[in-house]
Parts: structure tokens; sequence; C-alpha cells
């Protein structure tokens, strides 16, 4: 098969959850003998990292603005669809799967797939006229393509009640990593094994990273807090956490890490923290657990989901629940110990790369075969 991806920024995966949910996808694709075409804009592809042959990386002109990058993107990604051979077109997001009918028009018998990720209008970097358009793109994914695929059961619910079909649930999957011991990492920030507690994501304000710099500074602790990520278009939410900081040295912003300094952090953090008001399903939780690290998450569904009974929860928005938690991992390094055992476990029974491929190979050849 030929399959063609839209809607992510490219490959390989700097930052973001559909990237790293695409690549994982294509990598396995690849493997299993189909061609796969990723669009991605031109300053984020990065083919010389790509070593596969069947993976097809499609620069399309970057287009720098927060409310028209991702749709400009999309809309010339569907153009180009005109002078290729492909067998299925997989929509990734609900702003991209606004175009869905476009890609019907212009490729009538090539099948169309939309993946639901999250319900991106509750993210608080979008004004008003966005999030009306992300909402109008879900309702196209979900009316008009031919098959729908959420990668939570929460999603699974709302497509249901909301849009009377009948989604496929398939979760986002994760590789186990082979850890790396501290070196980079120490030689950059003084960090060694068990010595921090990790905060991984991009800097938004629905992420709740201001919960756990308010939580953190009123508990008394050796471990320092490291922040893995930088903004995106919200320059004004990272001077608001560098101020709530207050230049504590034991909080230390790294910006984007990726390959093997991300490595170092996950394999050497003693625990991760999700304090998220909103999500899909998290990669960085999956990629925490696949690490065997235990995850204090905020007690939304999405993360409740995906963490089950192998880490502990607090309640969304309470900095100080949220501090409670966090004295209590810290004071008991036993039971963070066995939650990170049955993290490890979880993640590769329930979100192992394989099947999550497998399901979606199904899905292909059934619509093929229709």
């Amino acid at each position: 098969m030929r399959i063609a991806f839209i809607g992510q920024k490219g490959l390989p995966a700097k930052t973001g959850g559909v990237e790293r949910h695409v690549e994982g996808l294509a990598l396995k694709l690849a493997e299993a003998g189909h061609d796969v075409f990723i669009y991605g804009q031109k300053d984020y592809n990065q083919a010389k990292l790509i070593n596969n042959p069947r993976i097809k990386l499609i620069n399309i002109p970057s287009f720098k603005s927060k409310n028209f990058e991702a749709i400009v993107r999309t809309l010339l990604s569907c153009l180009d669809l005109l002078r290729r051979r492909i067998d299925i077109i997989h929509f990734q997001s609900i702003g991209p799967a606004s175009l869905i009918p476009l890609a019907r028009i212009l490729k009538p018998k090539t099948p169309l797939v939309f993946t639901f990720h999250c319900r991106d209008y509750y993210h608080q970097k979008w004004g008003r006229l966005a999030k009306g358009y992300l909402k109008f793109g879900e309702k196209v994914g979900n009316r008009y393509a031919d098959k729908v695929i959420t990668i939570s059961k929460e999603l699974t619910k709302y497509c249901q009640e909301n849009y009377h079909n009948y989604p496929h649930y398939i979760p986002n999957g994760v590789f186990v990593p082979q850890k790396k011991a501290a070196r980079e990492i120490t030689d950059k920030w003084g960090l060694s094994k068990d010595s921090y507690i990790l905060w991984a994501g991009r800097l938004i304000r629905h992420k709740g990273v201001q919960y756990l710099i308010k939580a953190y500074n009123e508990i008394k602790t050796a471990k320092k807090l490291v922040i893995v990520g930088a903004g995106s278009y919200t320059d004004d939410y990272v001077q608001e956490l560098y101020k709530l900081a207050n230049g504590n040295e034991n909080i230390i912003f790294t910006g984007n890490q990726s390959g093997a300094i991300l490595n170092e952090l996950f394999s050497n953090a003693y625990l991760l923290v999700q304090p998220s008001e909103s999500e899909g399903l998290s990669l960085t939780l999956h990629e925490a657990m696949s690490y065997g690290l235990t995850c204090l998450v905020s007690d939304i569904e999405a993360n409740k989901e995906a963490i089950a009974d192998t880490g502990l929860s607090f309640k969304n928005k309470d900095y100080n629940d949220l501090k409670n938690k966090l004295i209590e991992l810290l004071d008991k390094p036993e039971l963070a110990r066995d939650l990170g055992v049955k993290a490890f476990a979880r993640a590769q029974k329930d979100y192992d790369w394989d099947d999550i491929n497998q399901q979606t190979i199904s899905i292909y050849k059934n619509l093929l075969n229709k």
C-alpha cells in the first residue's frame, strides 16, 4: 500500500504527540513493506535522519502563523496529492480534518482516514475564531472520513454520543527504549540518577506547569525540578513560568530536547509529573511508563486511562493536592519504584507499536476491499 499522512509538522518528531504518533506508525508501516508519504514543513522535515527508503518526506513551504500555519500546510498537502498515486490518505488532528472534503474532491476513489487526537479547542492558546474553526474541523472529520480512529476511550465515547458514529479505538504506541546513564545531563545541568522530578512537553497553559511550579516551591526536597520543552506562540505564558520559578536554582528550564539528551532525561528521573488540564492521550505519559517511571498526573479522564493503577493522581488544577502527592512519592521511594515497575509492564502490554500497526493496517485493507 501507499499511504499519505497529512496534518503533522514533519519527521523526525521533535516535539508534539501527533508527530511522534506519525513517526512510530510510519516506521512500522515501512517495516511491514508499505510506502509511506509524510507531508511536512520544509523547515521541519529532515530526510537525512530518516534512514528508510520506504518513508518519503514531502516538503511543504513554511508559513509562520499561529492561526494559519497548519491549515495552509494542509491545503498545500492536499493539492500535492493530485500528482501522486496514493491508496490511503490519513489525516491527523481536527484542524487538518476540516479539509477532508477537498481531498475527497481531488481523490474521489481514495479512502480517507481521520485520527482524532485531541479536542484542541480546549487549549488556551487559541482565540475564539480559531476554537470555532477547530470545532468545525472536528465535525467534518467525524462526518466525512471513511473511518475515524480515536486514541483514547474517552474520545471514542465522545464520538459515539455526539456524532453517532463508530470510531475505532487505537491508542498511541510506544517503543521500549534503551536507557542511558546520566552523562550529558550531568555536564549540562548537574543531574544524576533519581536526583530530579521531570516534566516534558510544550509550554502551553493547559499543560498546567504553573501548578507544578507552585507545588514544588512549597516542598522541601533536594531533588530538582526539570522542565523540558519550549513555548508554542505562548511567550507570555513562558515568562509567567519563569516568574513563578522566582530564580529558584533547583528549577531548571532546559528548552526543547530530543535524541540522546532526552533519553538521558527520561532514563534518570525519579518520577514524571503530568499536571495537564486537558489531554487526548499523552504520549509523554506512555514514554515515561516505557522507561519505568512513576507518573503523578492530574485526574482528568485521559490521564487516568493512560496510567490505570500504575501511578498516582491529584485533583485537576489543585496545586495543594499535587503538593501532597509529591511529598508522598518523595517520602516513599519503595512505592515509587513499585509503581514504576507496573508502569513499564503496562506500556509493554497495552501500547505496543506492533499491535497498533496491525490494527491500523487492518483498517486500511478493509477500506480498500470495500
